[in-house]
């Protein structure tokens, strides 16, 4: 098992991943509450500010309590948030757990989620010595499933309206 605390800052080209703020209330209202991308989600919409906060307090505990870890996106020089990405549902025994994401729609498909993903995955198999990510989504998302794809991820199952898609760990240990 590993501790999240300090917090694990991760930084690519042009990315800091970094640990959730109550400053980024504004913008997680709006990444859980934008019909674009909660469009392939199933989680409850953000109805007000107070649920962005009552959010960002529950993911800092979960953080703090070694249950996931949850990173936000910026954009190098500039910490307003444009997207999230995490690792959850956590199983140690197994050493396997779940990766997901999202991002502000005015953003994607410029390789930004790309940098992130790779990233995180980096994080999960050489730090957390994870043997397995998951990804669970729905079948019709189809840029998610191809940066799954990209990123070394294969089509394991359907679980009703829920793709999966496992990737091993490639790092050797």
């Amino acid at each position: 098992m590993i501790s999240f605390t300090p917090f694990p800052r991760l930084m690519t080209d042009r990315l800091v991943l970094r640990q959730l703020e109550m400053k980024d209330d504004h913008q997680i209202f709006f990444l859980r509450s934008d019909e674009v991308v909660n469009k392939y989600l199933v989680a409850p919409i953000a109805k007000s500010i107070g649920d962005a906060r009552d959010f960002i307090r529950k993911i800092n505990n979960v953080v703090a309590n070694n249950e996931s870890v949850y990173w936000g996106l910026t954009v190098k020089d500039n910490n307003k948030l444009i997207g999230t990405i995490c690792i959850w549902n956590i199983d140690w025994e197994e050493n396997k757990a779940e990766i997901g994401y999202v991002l502000n729609p005015d953003l994607q498909g410029k390789g930004l989620m790309q940098e992130a993903v790779a990233a995180v995955i980096e994080y999960g198999f050489q730090q957390m010595k994870l043997q397995c990510l998951d990804a669970v989504l729905h079948p019709d998302n189809k840029r998610s499933i191809l940066l799954l794809e990209r990123n070394g991820f294969v089509y394991h199952s359907v679980l009703a309206d829920e793709a999966v898609y496992s990737l091993k760990n490639p790092f050797k240990q």
